[in-house]
């Protein structure tokens, strides 16, 4: 009879064990991780721009300790990309500095990713949706495509 105990009590302690991590894994996703952002033509800043804005894209980013991940697509853009930035904006759906340079793919179409390290106050601003993603074009060299990064739910 004591094997059989060791043995019921060997796979009690293994489901607990597996409970636990997969819990772990669970919150992981719940503490807001995961962001997403659409990204759309951005409203000129310039009054007088001539150049149309057209395009569509999306990206994901991903959040672990204070690094985050950016990677995404776009595509239709009315003028060629010459660069990607993540921003930090003044409140969330506002405008502010851009802060770290992303890879992006030259063209109408392509991808963009890199990774940052954040400041605690960073990392808090990205939970709060204050950060951004801006494509620049060469029609548009102050944002052809914006995204604002949304905590995945």
């Amino acid at each position: 009879m004591p094997k059989r105990r060791l043995f019921v009590g060997k796979i009690l302690v293994a489901a607990a064990i597996t409970l636990v991590f997969a819990a772990l894994g669970v919150s992981a996703v719940q503490n807001g991780n995961k962001f997403k952002a659409r990204l759309a033509p951005a409203p000129p800043l310039a009054p007088l721009q001539r150049t149309a804005v057209a395009g569509i894209g999306s990206a994901t980013a991903t959040l672990s300790g204070k690094k985050v991940s950016v990677e995404g697509t776009f595509e239709n853009l009315a003028s060629s990309a010459t660069e990607a930035n993540l921003c930090l904006g003044l409140a969330a759906g506002a405008r502010g500095e851009c802060l770290f340079k992303l890879m992006i793919s030259p063209g109408a179409s392509g991808t963009l990713n890199g990774t940052a390290e954040l400041s605690t106050e960073q990392v808090e601003a990205l939970r709060k949706g204050r950060f951004y993603i801006q494509i620049q074009s060469q029609g548009a060299p102050t944002g052809h495509l914006l995204g604002w990064l949304l905590a995945e739910k």
